[in-house]
């Protein structure tokens, strides 16, 4: 994302819509962020289908249970 900051610039050098209601002898910041263009793909929600398909596979309760274990070991281990 592209972003512009301007410091101090006159009100009275804004557009006519940007001004309304302010000082034009007064001074702004203004900051300019170019959105991006979006096809659409980017802001469809993910379905539960793809959410589950990106987590681990295990394929029983002990796996489950040993996957944990190790998580728990790697992590007291950090702790010391």
């Amino acid at each position: 994302m592209n972003r512009i900051v301007k410091h101090h610039v006159p009100v009275g050098e804004l557009p006519e819509h940007l001004r309304e209601g302010l000082d034009p002898a007064g001074f702004a910041t203004v900051e300019v962020t170019i959105e991006p263009t979006s096809t659409g793909d980017d802001e469809t929600p993910m379905s539960l289908n793809e959410i589950f398909g990106l987590r681990d596979n295990f394929a029983s309760a002990e796996e489950v249970d040993a996957y944990v274990r190790s998580l728990r070991e790697e992590w007291a281990h950090r702790e010391r």
